[in-house]
């Protein structure tokens, strides 16, 4: 993706906790780290000692006393700045930056391309606030960028729903290290009901739908009008939500997922996606009345 990364999370905040700041706020980060049973309380005050007289941040004077870690830091910061936190026995895929490594430069512009996607998309009315990502080919990142996009949407707070809309080759459910093997297949079959949708431990704000049990006739699944008003309701009780795609260059899947939701974002990687192929992708939605709310290209 081409954007630039701004200031760092957790640098940020640890700034706030330097020496000359609020005395309370260094207290306030021990009293979190306690209640997380990641300090004893007599620890705060020999690191807030040790923090005055060398002149330190709280986490430095803790770091080098030996009784905090880095990760140690990430979560009493995230709790107290009030931003999710996924530990180092996360299941979520590491590759999902969003949430790894939210400090990140990576996570930045997935926080970038939301911002941008709050101005074009979700500040027009339209009749669900269901988005699409798509594009033609295989291997061009769309289950990554559907969930760390999805991800990133959360994080503002904003009740949101991931749902793999891939019944060929689904993706999500190993992304997110999930159990649950029924899912979207199942609830369009009526098999289930939405109480396959699974809340992400770390992630509060977000659920995610995975594709569900394997079936032979994906495309006639999801023309069915039960999946058009499955994502309405869907709609009502999410402010956001995502949908993953298979590749539309080799079946006529996306095209569907993505008139149902009314919306999407076109993908592509840069050396790897075909310039014409997307051209036809791009025309093919716009001619099935999809509104085509922005393009990213990836690095390869």
């Amino acid at each position: 993706m081409n954007r630039n990364p701004s200031s760092q999370l957790l640098h940020a905040a640890s700034l706030a906790l330097s020496e000359g700041a609020d005395p309370d706020a260094a207290l306030m980060l021990g009293q979190i780290l306690v209640q997380g049973g990641r300090l004893a309380p007599e620890d705060v005050d020999r690191i807030v000692d040790f923090q005055r007289a060398q002149g330190l941040r709280f986490g430095q004077a803790g770091q080098r006393l030996g009784l905090l870690t880095p990760d140690d830091l990430r979560y009493g910061l995230s709790v107290q700045f009030d931003y999710p936190y996924l530990g180092p026995d996360s299941a979520i895929d590491a590759r999902l930056l969003a949430a790894h490594q939210p400090e990140s430069a990576q996570a930045e512009q997935w926080r970038a391309l939301r911002s941008e996607l709050a101005l074009r998309w979700l500040s027009v009315p339209a009749p669900s606030r269901a988005l699409a990502v798509v594009s033609p080919d295989r291997r061009e990142g769309r289950s990554l960028a559907a969930a760390n996009l999805a991800i990133a949407f959360s994080q503002l707070g904003q009740r949101t729903l991931l749902i793999d809309a891939d019944l060929r080759q689904p993706r999500q459910q190993a992304l997110f290290g999930l159990s649950q093997h029924q899912g979207l297949s199942d609830l369009l079959a009526g098999r289930v009901g939405p109480q396959v949708l699974t809340a992400i431990e770390g992630l509060r704000c977000l659920s995610v739908l995975p594709a569900g049990t394997p079936v032979p006739n994906p495309q006639e699944l999801l023309a069915r009008p039960q999946f058009d008003q499955l994502l309405q309701s869907l709609a009502q009780d999410h402010a956001v939500v995502i949908l993953d795609t298979p590749a539309a260059g080799q079946c006529a899947d996306a095209q569907t997922v993505a008139v149902r939701a009314g919306a999407a974002l076109l993908l592509a990687r840069r050396h790897a996606s075909s310039l014409p192929r997307l051209a036809q992708l791009r025309q093919g939605l716009g001619s099935l009345g999809v509104a085509l709310v922005g393009s990213v290209l990836q690095e390869g």
